[in-house]
C-alpha cells in the first residue's frame, strides 16, 4: 500500500479506503441479535481483504443503518492500533443531539475514542450555519476532541461548491482539517475546492470515486473503449490520485474481491505514470467535443447560474452535464439515474429538471457561448426527453 500525509491531521492515509456504505446488512439500525451471521461474516471477509492489502483507513456513518453497529463487533476483535477509524454525523440545530449522534455512534463502534469525525453533509446554507455558527456543531466536535474522544474534525460536502468552499474557509473553532469533496473525471466543478484544501492543508478524501462517479463498476461500453488499456475505473483512480491534495479515495466494497481493481493504481503511482492518464484524457476530450461540441462535459457549470437563481429554477448546470455526458461517452444509465432525482428536494441535486423549459424565458440570462435563449430552451427540451425514465 502507498500511504499520504492526510493534510493538517498528520495522519498516514492510506490512498484507497474502506468506505462501508454498500457492505452493512440493512439501511435501517438493527440489534445486533437481529443481523443474520451471514451478513456479518461478509462484512469480516470484507474487512480483513482490506486491511490485508494495508488499507486500514474504515469510513462509515452515524446515518448508514446497520453499519456501525456490524464494524464494532468485528473492530472490537482487532488490536485498536491497527485501523483509522472515521464516522460521519449530520449537524443539527442544537449541538447537543449533535453531540448524542456522536457518543451513540461510538457505542455502536465500540470503540473509545475516533480517528476521524466529519460532519457529514455540509451541503446548504442551513448545514453550513448549524455546522461553524459561534457554539454550533464544529464547536461541539472540538469539546470531544479536548476530550481526547475525537482526533481529528473534518466534514463531508454534497452540495454547491460554493457552500464547500465556505467551510474549508471556516477559521473560527479552528476550523476543519479534513474533507470529503465529490470530484472525478466527469465532474471537475469542484476542483476549486480540492485546490483550495491542498492550499490550506486540509486533507482531500475523494467520495465514491466508481459509483458517484459515474458508474464505472458498470461502465458504458463507449468509456470502456475510450479508457483502454486501462478500465474506466482505474483511469479515474488514477486521474484523482495524481491531483496535487488528494490523499485518498473511498471503495465501497461490497464483496473482498471489489479492491482488487482499485489495487491496480498502485503500480502506477510507484511508477509516476502520468502521461497514460493524460493520452486517455485527451481521447476522452477529443470524443466529446465530436458528440456535443464540448472538451468538459461540465464546460457550461460556472457560466450558468445556480438552480435557485436560474430561470424556473431549472438546474442548468446538471441537466447540461448529464445531457453531454450521455451524448458525449454513452453514460444513460449514471445520467438518467441522477436527471431523475431533480424535483425532488434533494441537497445533493436540487432544482427541476427540464420538463418545462420550452415554457420558460430565458432571455435574461447572460450570453452563454453560442447558445441563444431559444437554442437553450430546445437543448433542456432534448436532454429532458433523451433522460427521462420511461414507464415500464
Amino acid at each position: 500500500m502507498i500511504y499520504k500525509r492526510f493534510g493538517k491531521t498528520e495522519i498516514s492515509m492510506p490512498v484507497i479506503s474502506f468506505g462501508c456504505m454498500r457492505s452493512m446488512h440493512s439501511w435501517q439500525d438493527s440489534a445486533n441479535s437481529n443481523i443474520p451471521a451471514g451478513a456479518q461474516d461478509s462484512l469480516a471477509a470484507i474487512l480483513r481483504q482490506a486491511l490485508d492489502n494495508g488499507i486500514n483507513h474504515i469510513e462509515t456513518a452515524h446515518g448508514y443503518g446497520s453499519s456501525e453497529r456490524q464494524l464494532g463487533t468485528i473492530l472490537r476483535t482487532i488490536p485498536r492500533k491497527e485501523f483509522i477509524l472515521q464516522t460521519k454525523v449530520t449537524p443539527s440545530d442544537d449541538p447537543e443531539e449533535f453531540l448524542a449522534k456522536v457518543k451513540l455512534s461510538m457505542e455502536r463502534l465500540q470503540v473509545s475514542y475516533l480517528d476521524l469525525l466529519a460532519i457529514h453533509g455540509i451541503n446548504d446554507h442551513r448545514s453550513l450555519w448549524q455546522s461553524c455558527r459561534k457554539n454550533g456543531c464544529l464547536a461541539a466536535a472540538r469539546l470531544l476532541q479536548d476530550k481526547g474522544l475525537v482526533g481529528h474534525v473534518g466534514f463531508s460536502g454534497h452540495g454547491a461548491c460554493e457552500v464547500i468552499l465556505q467551510a474549508l474557509a471556516h477559521k473560527e473553532d479552528e476550523g476543519f482539517e479534513f474533507a470529503n469533496i465529490h470530484w472525478y473525471y466527469i465532474f471537475d466543478a469542484n476542483r476549486r475546492a480540492v485546490e483550495f484544501a491542498a492550499d490550506q492543508d486540509i486533507g482531500v478524501f475523494i467520495i465514491s470515486p466508481s459509483d458517484k462517479g459515474g458508474y464505472l463498476h458498470t461502465p458504458a461500453p463507449e468509456l470502456v473503449k475510450l479508457c483502454t488499456p486501462l478500465s474506466p475505473m482505474l483511469f479515474n483512480d488514477l486521474y484523482c490520485l495524481q491531483q496535487h491534495g488528494v490523499c485518498t479515495i473511498s471503495v465501497g466494497a461490497s464483496e473482498p474481491h471489489h479492491f482488487d481493481e482499485h489495487l491496480k493504481v498502485l503500480s502506477y503511482l510507484e511508477n509516476n505514470d502520468t502521461s497514460i492518464v493524460s493520452s486517455i484524457a485527451a481521447r476522452l476530450s477529443e470524443e466529446l467535443y465530436e458528440k456535443t461540441g464540448y472538451r468538459r462535459p461540465d464546460k457550461l457549470w460556472d457560466i450558468l447560474p445556480p438552480w435557485d437563481q436560474a430561470p424556473g429554477n431549472i438546474n442548468l448546470r446538471v441537466v447540461l452535464w448529464l445531457y453531454n455526458l450521455y451524448r458525449g461517452w454513452g453514460m444513460r444509465s449514471y445520467s438518467q439515474d441522477r436527471y431523475a432525482m431533480l424535483g425532488k428536494g434533494s441537497s445533493w441535486i436540487p432544482g427541476n429538471n427540464g420538463s418545462h423549459a420550452a415554457h420558460v424565458d430565458f432571455s435574461g440570462l447572460a450570453k452563454i457561448d453560442e447558445l441563444s435563449p431559444d437554442m437553450l430552451a430546445d437543448l433542456l427540451t432534448q436532454a429532458h426527453h433523451t433522460l427521462k425514465k420511461k414507464k415500464p
